[in-house]
């Protein structure tokens, strides 16, 4: 198996030599080529790649990552493969405790399915018998792998959803590093700041894509945001976010550990993303 073709398609005498390879390959071996792309694009990486493993009788096949409810069909059919019975809602649990239902697009999928048929062999060892694994016994034996989201998050310090955004940053900071939350945290709130006044000046949504070159969609989303805060609470948000970023740095001495840090974004989050 093989991947990372990419660098050896880019001159025409490497190309050569890997196509060559592929016609050298003894009777009864075989090779695999697998290489990650991004979410919808339709076509292989590597295109002429593709079509002289389809000109040599070879497949090329796309596997796409299951994002929300197609998790829960695609653990069910990974079950029936190795006639793992599955009550009701079984299957609909376990997604929900790998973040198959995490709709944000910057969310790691790599090693979910693994996961997945990881825990269904699991759950089948304690149902030897064959009874179907229920609910009740995933959210027993399952442990929650919920992916953070930092889009997710920005949104929901956007939103003023106080419980939400504490919820998706304690899955965030084992994992990223503070000054990057930090980051995204203040481009928002200028976004908002920005925004909000070009709404208070007669804006639409419909304007700001033009105006701000944005998506629609993105646009709307902002627009909404900006709508559930006042100026002075925007302003106010702002100025306490320098502040976190000084404690997070230990600017002026301040000592700084991780239940601090933890500590510091909960009051901050708690203080200025909650409604009032």
């Amino acid at each position: 198996m093989i991947s990372g073709t990419g660098a050896l398609l880019r001159r025409n005498q490497d190309r050569d030599a890997l196509l060559g390879a592929l016609d050298a390959m003894a009777p009864g071996n075989g090779l695999a080529v697998v290489e990650e792309t991004e979410s919808g694009r339709r076509e292989p990486p590597g295109r002429s790649l593709a079509d002289a493993i389809r000109e040599r009788g070879g497949a090329v096949q796309k596997f796409d990552a299951p994002r929300e409810g197609a998790f829960a069909a695609w653990i069910e059919q990974r079950a029936r493969e190795r006639s793992i019975a599955l009550g009701p809602g079984a299957a609909r649990e376990l997604a929900t405790r790998l973040g198959g239902f995490v709709r944000e697009g910057d969310v790691e999928r790599r090693h979910q399915g693994r996961m997945a048929v990881t825990e269904l062999e699991k759950l089948a060892l304690r149902h030897p018998d064959g009874t179907p694994v229920t609910a009740e016994a995933v959210r027993e034996l399952v442990a929650e792998a919920v992916p953070g989201t930092i889009w997710g998050f920005v949104d929901a310090v956007g939103m003023r959803q106080r419980a939400r955004a504490l919820e998706l940053l304690e899955r965030l900071l084992p994992a990223t590093p503070a000054p990057v939350l930090l980051a995204v945290l203040h481009r928002r709130l200028r976004e908002l700041i920005e925004i909000g006044d070009r709404l208070d000046r007669g804006e639409t949504p419909g304007s700001l894509v033009r105006s701000m070159r944005l998506q629609p969609f993105r646009a709307e989303t902002l627009a909404r945001q900006a709508r559930g805060w006042t100026a002075d609470e925007l302003d106010r948000a702002l100025v306490a976010l320098l502040e976190l970023d000084a404690q997070v740095k230990g600017v002026g001495g301040r000592a700084s550990t991780d239940a601090r840090d933890r500590l510091a974004f909960d009051l901050w989050i708690t203080d200025r993303v909650a409604p009032g």
